[in-house]
């Protein structure tokens, strides 16, 4: 029998016997794998070194810090999450206990991506675990090095029939899915994330999918615009380019446009000095198969700044375009590299256009200070997430749900809605003998009729 058909029967043996059912039992192993995650700090801030060249700071930002944080989170509210929560009683059955029960799925497949190798890895799981399940954790070929400790960390801390790790190329992927799992969680982009929903789909399994697309990014003319420049630049480069919560292109008032080209350069220089791609803080892009790629999008465009790049350390410097046709290919496909285009409007009604070509992205960002139209844009585009006057720090907070919306994804993961993602909500009602209402039972007469319209027009 092949290793995965047997890590899910173990699992499911595993399941059944009922250890995971215990609050105790899930947080005991939870604080084992917070213990861990300190243990191998070192070798992870390493390990995403070689990956993606993050600096140890970028590393700790995004990655390892955000872990601990979902740790300490989870463990020290489950057992909050955990209790049966009690709603009211209809009026047909006014005497009754009414209870919302979380129940776990089972054997819950984790499919990972290269990008944030650590975090986007260990924060499905620690739902996984929070929920009472049991894991198998797909991890990505395309970065090794963290993959590697992962494994290490997950091997030490759970047995193979509680959670184990995967880590061959597509084909063990697709025999995963295909697999008898309760439950699929998956990362990364839309083309494979539909084939995933189709999967889980025709056996009736839940899935969630956190995928990609073009995050607009809008400036008005009522922007700060040094603010707007700064948290831009710090958003769109951070790991290259490469996450899928970046700003992928703006949206800039025509009024605007040449100072907020002048600040974005000027951040850029300030954050990574006038050679980026000697700079230790500025990250790498994955492998060679993606460098191309990302160059490939540059070629023939108008460059307002950047363009350079590094063949041996795979590193292109932070790079600025503007775009007169959203119709190029650069608008068309999620950039994920370190590369910005820059479209200018003229009048509002264009903005909704543009986002209408690519419509609901992961996340939007606008900065402005009129508040109607922010208001106009938070109500009237539909996104996974997003903020005002920033980028990417909505990911940061435990207390807001993580996803997309149609084409970006389905459901969302973080704190609580983690735990939430991987738990069924079962309802339960718990009658009392005495309070038996004898006319709902047949046979029915015009009194009866009567008097249940008059129930129901109470609601």
């Amino acid at each position: 029998m092949k290793r995965y058909k047997e890590v899910v029967e173990k699992q499911k043996y595993f399941f059944k016997r009922g250890n995971t059912i215990e609050i105790n039992y899930r947080k005991k192993y939870l604080i084992k794998l917070k213990e861990a995650v300190y243990k191998y700090e070192e070798k992870i801030l390493y390990a995403l070194k070689l990956d993606l060249g993050k600096s140890e700071f970028e590393g700790y930002e995004t990655e390892l810090g955000i872990v601990k944080s979902e740790l300490k989170n989870t463990i020290n509210n489950l057992e909050k999450w955990s209790k049966p929560k009690k709603v009211r009683a209809s009026i047909i059955n006014p005497f009754s206990n009414n209870r919302i029960y979380n129940q776990p799925y089972g054997v819950s497949l984790i499919l990972s991506p290269w990008n944030y190798p650590f975090q986007l890895a260990l924060m499905p799981l620690i739902g996984s675990i929070a929920a009472g399940n049991t894991g198998i954790l797909k991890l990505s070929e395309i970065s090794p090095f963290t993959s590697g400790v992962v494994r290490e960390i997950v091997e030490e801390v759970f047995d193979e029939e509680y959670v184990a790790v995967f880590s061959g190329e597509a084909e063990e992927a697709i025999n995963l899915i295909e697999s008898d799992i309760d439950f699929i969680f998956y990362t990364g982009n839309p083309k494979i994330g539909a084939s995933v929903a189709e999967s889980a789909g025709r056996r009736l399994i839940p899935c969630v999918l956190e995928l990609g697309g073009k995050s607009p990014c809008i400036v008005d003319r009522k922007a700060d615009l040094d603010n707007a420049a700064k948290k831009i630049v710090w958003g769109k480069f951070m790991n290259a380019g490469q996450t899928c919560v970046a700003p992928d292109y703006i949206i800039a008032d025509r009024l605007v446009f040449l100072e907020l080209r002048d600040k974005l350069i000027h951040y850029i220089n300030e954050f990574y000095g006038e050679n980026p791609i000697e700079s230790d803080d500025y990250p790498k892009i994955i492998n060679r198969k993606n460098f191309d790629r990302v160059l490939n999008l540059i070629e023939g465009k108008k460059l307002i700044f950047g363009g350079k790049y590094d063949e041996e350390s795979l590193k292109i410097e932070p790079t600025i375009l503007e775009v007169s046709n959203t119709d190029e290919k650069i608008m068309q496909e999620e950039i994920f590299g370190p590369i910005i285009p820059i479209v200018v409007y003229k009048n509002k009604n264009e903005i909704f256009e543009i986002i209408e070509k690519n419509k609901n992205p992961l996340a939007l960002y606008l900065f402005t200070d009129d508040k109607p139209f922010e208001k106009e844009i938070i109500e009237k585009v539909s996104f996974g997430g997003g903020c005002v006057n920033d980028t990417i720090i909505h990911c940061t907070s435990d207390g807001l749900p993580f996803g997309g919306i149609g084409r970006s994804g389905l459901g969302n993961y973080h704190g609580k809605a983690s735990f939430d993602a991987f738990s069924h909500k079962k309802s339960v009602v718990k009658s009392k003998k005495f309070a038996d209402i004898s006319m709902k039972y047949p046979p029915f007469n015009e009194k009866k009729l009567n008097l249940i319209k008059k129930v129901f027009n109470i609601l």
